[in-house]
């Protein structure tokens, strides 16, 4: 089994303290975030894609840039590049100069995205964005693969034996659907014979588990080998601890600042107590062990062979959240990578991480930075 560590870049208050940290901090937490990822060993590391507020992931293009600038081996994600709201060509030209930048160390997850506002923003309609999901994904997977494209699609203007530089490293590169609870995704993954992720965030877990085995049902009619099939899962919450007792009365607090919050916002939770978020949610909150079982429990519903853990804090400390999460990689993701099989494709980068012709001087903290993520 392979793990990522994730952020959506939520630039909300603390759900602990209540202080929103200056955008830069934030910005900053996530490159510190993303060290530690790779430090600690984490197969994986994602930047999701939102337009609208609380988040400020907005071009996770540049972030990713940064973060390739900055590690060497750790592959890198978006989660997800959000196809129905961009232009098929120009996400084509960030992600494929991306692409060798980090050496081939790039996957894409895309999804038509979430959000009212967002999709205002860029004058999408519901009635259209899947369509535009699936027009986009098809014109950038032509891109991807031919050096010269004549197409004309309904939501941009036609391509007449159009090249668009540069050519990318990875040929082709790995592209996986993020699935939330409509079928639309699942579909499309199917249809093409790509990867499948599924949110496996905000619900229990029937509802996932029925995208997933509609995805299997799909691939399977589309003609696909169904030993190829790969699925990837989130978590709503990650926090470990030796003793289960301790994990929770750490992770209290925050659940509960992330209670009030949506009583703010009017929103009726799906998990009214921490007991219920721990027992119902794809949360993992206890001892090593029982974050073992709870992924196990998952993986006979789903068959997932990729974990995703938040990357950020969130409410918890510093020393809280690196202990948390070396926890994870000392105790609990050696059993889960016995136990349960890798994906059955190349992870390794295409080329070795970028060498700096000089070793870089150690860096400095940042200006109101996390306090010791940084290794």
């Amino acid at each position: 089994m392979k793990f990522l560590a994730i952020t959506l870049i939520v630039h909300a208050p603390d759900p602990v303290t209540g202080v929103r940290k200056p955008t830069q901090q934030r910005l900053h937490e996530v490159l510190d975030n993303a060290l530690l990822a790779e430090e600690l060993g984490f197969d994986g590391f994602g930047v999701g894609e939102r337009h609208e507020r609380p988040f400020i992931s907005s071009s996770p293009p540049v972030v990713l840039s940064h973060i390739a600038a900055l590690t060497t081996r750790i592959r890198l994600f978006t989660a997800v590049t959000t196809l129905s709201l961009l232009d098929p060509v120009r996400a084509y030209e960030d992600y494929a100069t991306l692409d060798h930048l980090t050496g081939g160390r790039l996957d894409l997850i895309i999804g038509k995205g979430n959000g009212t506002a967002q999709r205002e923003l860029f004058h999408v309609t519901p009635e259209d964005q899947w369509e535009r999901n699936a027009e986009s994904y098809e014109l950038f997977r032509r891109l991807w693969r031919e050096d010269k494209v004549t197409a004309s699609p309904r939501f941009r203007p036609a391509l007449t034996e159009a090249e668009v530089w540069p050519r990318p490293l990875q040929r082709p590169i790995r592209v996986w659907h993020g699935s939330a609870t409509s079928r639309e995704s699942a579909d499309l993954a199917a249809r093409y014979g790509d990867p499948l992720f599924s949110a496996n965030v905000t619900n229990p877990i029937e509802p996932y588990a029925e995208l997933i085995r509609y995805y299997r049902e799909r691939w399977v009619h589309h003609g696909h080998d169904p030993a190829r099939i790969v699925v990837g899962a989130g978590t709503a919450g990650y926090y470990a601890a030796r003793r289960s007792q301790d994990a929770i009365n750490a992770y209290r607090p925050v659940f509960e600042g992330r209670l009030a919050f949506q009583k703010q916002l009017g929103v009726e939770p799906v998990f009214p107590t921490l007991e219920d978020f721990v027992e119902r949610s794809s949360a993992l909150i206890g001892s090593p062990q029982q974050v073992i079982e709870k992924v196990h429990r998952y993986h006979e519903r789903f068959g997932h062979t990729v974990l995703h853990l938040h990357a950020d804090a969130d409410g918890l400390t510093d020393a809280q959240h690196r202990a948390s999460l070396t926890l994870f990689q000392s105790d609990i993701a050696p059993v889960l990578r016995r136990d349960i099989p890798d994906p059955p494709f190349p992870w390794a980068p295409v080329l070795a991480g970028p060498t700096p012709r000089t070793a870089p001087e150690p860096a400095a903290p940042h200006a109101g930075t996390q306090g010791g993520l940084r290794p």
